[in-house]
């Protein structure tokens, strides 16, 4: 079976834990089964691997989410988008390089999900189920339905033609008004949950019909000058072979800070004090500062370099046209070697705090407008300055000057700060070896 993981998006609506390096999906806002921070690509990647063994994951997502990918889930199989399109482009994608690279034949069945939905292992039995009737042509497009509590503007809906398990599509309508959501509802309707099922040549049938090619090299090459469409919009509205099964066990899309609170096990995360008074309040905090939180009620408050949100719970959700309008650097990433955190920034310097993980290291490479300071704080490791290496422990000060090529690598956990220093710094200063 093989099975499309799709993470992309930058989670807006999770400000400032989230940013366009770090969405939604690697939050370690979670809990898993020993109590250990877990994040939802990291619980739904576990549950995926415990309810079907035999699926062969490729996660279709960003450049930019590469390293927090590698560095929550190890060496998995990547599809990688060169820039942010859309589902459909990026589905397409996928769909190329498990024909084009992993050599999966057109016939077999292709089961497409988002990585972060809050459900049970039961869900990707379910999509299990959707593969096997995918694999006996019961349509040529196989979608899960959830049952609505509420006339949501968010979701697609499908009209079945009756109350079976599995059943035919009678229609499909992507995010209708709230008016329009209830009328529905009442006639039967489920939510679309994202999920779908199909063999991988109808995909490819469609990327060649609607983008012009359905060769993984080709799309690659054109991907910035596909157009920006929805999956949904672009093949499931149009599609008239539609079949449906329906999933009736838990299933939340953690996509505000209002649905993310309800999962959480514990009112505060973080250095944080719920005060007298405080009732169904939760709070967030990824800084060093504590937070004292008093009277507060239906509140949710959230502390990342990023910056701070003090919101009540049911007006978070109508945060996202606030953040957009913020411009800022990315104050904080994980990648695959460790993490990062810029802790000041000035008119000719900045200073950023590196942790890298044992036996992880840097690119090796170089800057033409910068020179940099490492001081050394925690851990020891080997630094390479033009080729030559030497070992550094903590208190050690290395002077980098410009257009020396330099690397570090942490024999075990590192702690470093980086002061960068020159008139013209950007992440585009960098030449690698």
């Amino acid at each position: 079976m093989q099975l499309v993981l799709l993470s992309g998006g930058s989670g807006k609506r999770l400000w400032p834990l989230s940013n366009d390096i770090r969405s939604k999906q690697f939050i370690p806002i979670l809990r898993d089964g020993a109590g250990q921070p877990q994040s939802m690509a990291q619980r739904v990647y576990g549950q995926v691997r415990r309810a079907l063994p035999e699926a062969e994951i490729t996660i279709a997502t960003s450049r930019s989410q590469v390293s927090a990918l590698r560095h929550q889930l190890g060496e998995v199989t990547l599809s990688v988008e060169p820039c942010r399109r859309d589902t459909f482009p990026a589905i397409a994608l996928a769909s190329a390089y498990l024909r084009d690279v992993k050599g999966v034949p057109p016939e077999e069945p292709v089961v497409v999900c988002p990585v972060d939905p809050y459900v049970e292992t039961d869900y990707f039995r379910a999509a299990g189920h959707l593969s096997e009737l995918a694999a006996e042509g019961r349509a040529r497009l196989l979608l899960m339905g959830i049952e609505p509590t509420y006339p949501s503007e968010k979701y697609g809906y499908i009209l079945p033609k009756d109350g079976a398990e599995v059943s035919e599509a009678r229609s499909f309508h992507e995010k209708p008004q709230a008016q329009e959501a209830a009328a529905f509802i009442a006639q039967g309707a489920l939510w679309n949950s994202g999920v779908f099922a199909c063999r991988l040549g109808y995909v490819l049938q469609r990327a060649q019909e609607l983008l012009g090619t359905a060769r993984h090299e080709e799309l690659l090459a054109r991907y910035a000058s596909l157009p920006k469409i929805s999956f949904d919009y672009a093949v499931v509205e149009q599609e008239a072979s539609i079949g449906l099964l329906r999933y009736r066990g838990l299933w939340k899309d953690l996509g505000t800070w209002n649905t993310l609170t309800e999962v959480m096990e514990e009112p505060a995360v973080g250095r944080a004090i719920l005060g007298e008074g405080t009732e169904r309040t939760h709070v967030v905090n990824e800084t060093d500062l504590p937070i004292l939180v008093l009277g507060a009620r239906d509140m949710v408050v959230a502390a990342s370099p990023e910056g701070i949100l003090v919101a009540d719970k049911s007006a978070s959700s109508h945060m996202k046209p606030y953040v957009e309008r913020i411009h800022q650097p990315i104050m904080f990433a994980e990648k695959s070697w460790g993490s990062f955190r810029i802790i000041d920034v000035e008119e000719e310097s900045l200073t950023i705090k590196v942790t890298l993980n044992a036996g992880h290291g840097m690119n090796y490479h170089s800057h033409s407008r910068r020179r940099e300071v490492w001081t050394i704080v925690e851990g020891t490791g080997t630094v390479c300055l033009d080729g030559e290496e030497r070992p550094v422990a903590p208190g050690d000060i290395i002077e980098i000057p410009a257009l020396m090529r330099h690397t570090i690598r942490a024999a075990e956990r590192m702690v470093l700060i980086e002061v960068q220093l020159g008139k013209d710094i950007s992440v585009d200063d960098k030449k690698k070896y």
